[in-house]
């Protein structure tokens, strides 16, 4: 059964986005701006009188970029720079841990840069007095508006825009300075380095960790520069993209949370004898009861099944709602039997076996020995996933970590996987660091029991219901 229509991996949708802004191929190009080669030449003219006014350093000059390292083709307004050309790239001057503080001026690590960027509140906050603060900013200077901070450990790349008034200073070594002296648009280059490409080459093509993001390392990274103005439509479009996509989660979140009620609602008024009418021709529950444990003493004797302990009679104070006359209350152990599956150890899982493997949480792997002849009910036994009700494929290996459950050839195999799924068994499980959820506690527990017509006509209503919720 399909979740619902909304269903859509953002990030994905995000990532090609990026990827597409960073091509030039997001908006248009305008034959009327000034291209970035002109731009270009402007941020050297205005970095070398910025060295000759001693207000930045003098750094080694980049090697010039091959055009076997631009890694694909952009628009020919555009030019491909290296970080170090158009920023000054450096970092904080060293905080030590006994000037720490836990009130003061906020001091970011790596891990408050990516809270920040995540929305998220601060976890341990640290502080400086204002003195250290001081003393700092006389030897390492300020970061000023537009300024970008980029995290080099931990999750590496994660950009912050430094805003208007703000007081802060930050750790070296754990965030690189890229002071904007030739005001590029920050949220172009923020939107830049988190793009499919930047973040890969970043961590160096190892995914998304590696050890450190260094001063050397980000003064050599490649970035395709737009011109001045197309930076800005670059960047807010993505914005507005990014905004919608927003919506888009936030609704589908909140469709799949209605789904989730609507289904809840769904199979309470079928459990409770509201989902379909009585007929009163139907053989009433209490005579099906009767052939159930007629049948299941049958098999007792046959030692087909165990006998097992004598159930406690049902109390009316037990019965948490009113049924129809023609139900009856009986607990899980008067219909069914429970066993485990069988042990499987990992190394014996196949990727092409002849038979899908179950386990607490539904399919896990495959096998080429089955100990399933039919379609058969599972109730997932150990872990996070104790309580989860599935039915397997008619072949199949059911694992240790699920209970098998023996129904009555009168009862109708769908309806009672809704019932179970209805009774929410994964509150039976044991309250340890390894939930377990056992027989016996299944065994007591208590199920409205519909005639067995009934229980065909609540099957196909539940059907009917819930492919329209899911869609």
């Amino acid at each position: 059964m399909k979740t619902n229509s909304l269903d859509f991996d953002a990030q994905a949708l995000r990532e090609k986005i990026l990827d597409l802004a960073m091509r030039g191929k997001l908006v248009s190009q305008d034959p009327n701006d000034e291209p970035a080669s002109m731009l270009l030449e402007k941020i050297k003219a205005e970095k070398a009188e910025l060295i000759k006014e001693k207000k930045i350093k003098k750094t080694k000059s980049l090697p010039p970029i091959t055009d076997d390292e631009k890694p694909f083709d952009i628009p020919d307004s555009w030019e491909w720079v290296r970080l170090g050309d158009v920023f000054e790239i450096t970092s904080s001057k060293r905080v030590m841990k006994k000037e720490w503080r836990d009130t003061g001026i906020p001091f970011y690590r790596a891990r408050e840069i990516v809270s920040i960027k995540e929305n998220r509140p601060l976890k341990d906050p640290i502080f400086i007095d204002e003195k250290t603060y001081a003393d700092k900013l006389k030897v390492s200077g300020k970061p000023g508006v537009n300024d970008i901070l980029l995290t080099g450990v931990g999750t590496l790349g994660v950009p912050y825009i430094v805003p208007k008034d703000k007081k802060f200073y930050f750790k070296d070594g754990n965030i690189i300075w890229f002071k904007n002296f030739a005001q590029i648009n920050a949220s172009y280059i923020s939107y830049y380095v988190q793009s499919p490409y930047m973040i890969k080459k970043i961590n160096n093509g190892r995914g998304t960790t590696v050890a450190t993001l260094t001063i050397v390392r980000s003064n050599n990274l490649l970035v395709p520069l737009p011109p001045l103005s197309e930076q800005s439509r670059i960047a807010a479009k993505i914005a507005q993209l990014f905004a919608l996509l927003r919506k888009v989660e936030t609704s589908t979140q909140q469709y799949v949370k209605l789904q989730t009620l609507l289904k809840s609602k769904v199979l309470d008024l079928a459990m409770r004898g509201k989902l379909v009418k009585q007929d009163p021709n139907d053989e009433p529950a209490s005579v099906l009861l009767r052939k159930i444990k007629a049948e299941k003493q049958e098999l007792i004797k046959e030692k087909k099944i165990k006998k097992t302990k004598p159930l406690p009679p049902i109390t009316d104070d037990e019965k948490p709602f009113e049924i129809p006359n023609n139900w009856e209350w009986v607990r899980l152990g008067d219909i069914l039997t429970v066993h485990s599956g069988k042990n499987l150890p990992k190394k014996n899982l196949v990727k092409n076996g002849k038979y899908i493997v179950y386990g607490a949480n539904g399919i896990i792997g495959n096998f080429n020995k089955s100990n399933t002849s039919e379609n058969t009910l599972l109730i997932g036994r150990v872990g996070f996933y104790a309580g989860v009700i599935h039915i397997t494929s008619k072949e199949a290996w059911v694992t240790d970590n699920s209970l098998v459950v023996s129904e009555s050839t009168r009862l109708s195999k769908k309806w009672l996987y809704y019932a179970l799924s209805f009774l929410n068994l994964s509150k039976l499980s044991s309250q340890t660091a390894q939930p377990v959820i056992s027989g016996n506690k299944i065994y007591r527990t208590l199920l409205a029991l519909p005639p067995l017509v009934e229980q065909n006509k609540i099957v196909i209503e539940i059907d009917n219901l819930l492919s329209i919720i899911s869609c």
